[in-house]
């Protein structure tokens, strides 16, 4: 098979910058080791900064998200017994759309469907070939036979494990990582959200989000131990523990129910430099892990992608500027990202071993946020998201 440009990963990156490419006239192949029932089934992010908004309306697949998503002005921080209600659109003028990933997935598997654009999922040992040359390749085995794609860009975006990024050589790659001493345990669950808005605090028993994914889904998130398991937390206690979490007045309001899906996520911050290696380029996970605090994690791959699609079709028409650019450009992006998730991340969260010294410069921190009009601008900044370079 020939093509121009093969794409690793069938997730959201995958598939908008398919998307994104299809729209600029340039054919495109997805090949996948998962079925699409697994990707589908894949619980992640719900927030979408406006970028990201406006990049799914470019690549054609807007309509569902802005007649069912639910767009949010703003949101609310607990710190002990205070509260604090973070004004977006006061300090910004923009919102941000609560509508899940796998609906944004959904979506873009439907407008791919109907793209003529071929789409492989559960190819098995699927390898990138000679990406430092001009002609790179990728093969994968499916149905007993082994098949190669042609290609003039292969892009990586197949996820923290995937196999683009493990196979540049290492001494090409610089990685920067840091791994939180905590995950995070998530249910989702078929009862009306317990606030209008999301809702994030600092509690003596542990961090806790309250999200939703509609009026009538909501997503709850805890602090746990990385010791922790699934099996530890029946429905019964992870609801009693939310509730001891939250303030009385919003427990009151608390609807519980039976879990669709629950999950234990481990926080980590991870970047690798650079993004591009020769024709190969990495987009999303691939290339950089956020923790969820801040909901960066789609955002980031969704501005990945739009800036390597339209270096892509730059090269096509004449200028090789956006290609060479493209790391240092999506970097600069990502790191500021980086700096926001980390810092809500260290803000949010008990940190035991920082001692009662940790505690207070979360205190003061917190305390300068909500008297600070600039604080609170810069948050509401970082939140709705940074421009797109």
């Amino acid at each position: 098979m020939r093509t121009q440009v093969a794409i690793v990963g069938a997730g959201p990156a995958g598939l908008l910058l398919g998307a994104l490419l299809h729209r600029a006239g340039i054919d495109n192949v997805v090949v996948e080791r998962r079925s699409a029932d697994h990707v589908l089934g894949r619980i992640r992010a719900g927030v979408l900064e406006q970028v990201t908004v406006d990049l799914l309306d470019e690549a054609g697949v807007g309509a569902r998200m802005r007649a069912e998503g639910l767009a949010h002005g703003g949101f609310e921080l607990l710190f002990g017994q205070r509260r604090k209600r973070i004004d977006l659109y006061k300090r910004t003028g923009k919102r941000v759309m609560v509508y899940g990933q796998t609906e944004v997935t959904r979506d873009l598997m439907h407008d791919r469907a109907g793209s003529g654009q071929p789409t492989v999922y559960l190819a098995e040992a699927v390898t990138v070939r000679d990406f430092d040359t001009a002609t790179p390749s990728l093969t994968y085995r499916k149905g007993g036979s082994e098949h190669r794609v042609d290609a003039d860009f292969i892009a990586g975006c197949d996820g923290f494990h995937g196999v683009c990024r493990a196979s540049v050589p290492t001494r090409a790659i610089r990685t920067f990582e840091k791994v939180y001493p905590f995950g995070w345990l998530g249910l989702l669950a078929d009862v009306p959200p317990v606030a209008d808005e999301l809702f994030y605090g600092h509690t003596e028993r542990g961090f806790l989000l309250c999200s939703m994914r509609s009026r009538s889904r909501s997503r709850y998130y805890l602090q746990c131990s990385l010791d922790d398991k699934v099996e530890d937390w029946p429905d019964e206690r992870f609801w009693g523990e939310l509730s001891r979490r939250l303030p009385p007045e919003v427990a009151e309001r608390l609807t519980t129910g039976p879990s669709i899906e629950k999950s234990i996520a481990p926080l980590r911050s991870f970047v690798a430099e650079p993004l591009r290696f020769g024709r190969l380029f990495l987009a999303g996970d691939a290339g950089h892990i956020v923790p969820p605090t801040g909901a960066k994690g789609l955002n980031l791959a969704a501005t990945d992608v739009a800036l390597l699609a339209r270096a892509i079709a730059e090269h096509y028409r004449g200028s090789d500027d956006g290609i060479d650019r493209y790391s240092e450009r999506a970097l600069a992006r990502i790191w500021k990202a980086e700096r926001f998730s980390w810092w809500f991340t260290m803000l949010m969260h008990r940190f035991p071993e920082n001692g009662a010294f940790g505690l207070r410069m979360q205190q003061a921190e917190f305390d300068y946020l909500c008297a600070s009009t600039a604080a609170q601008t810069s948050m509401a900044e970082n939140y709705v998201g940074l421009p797109l370079a």
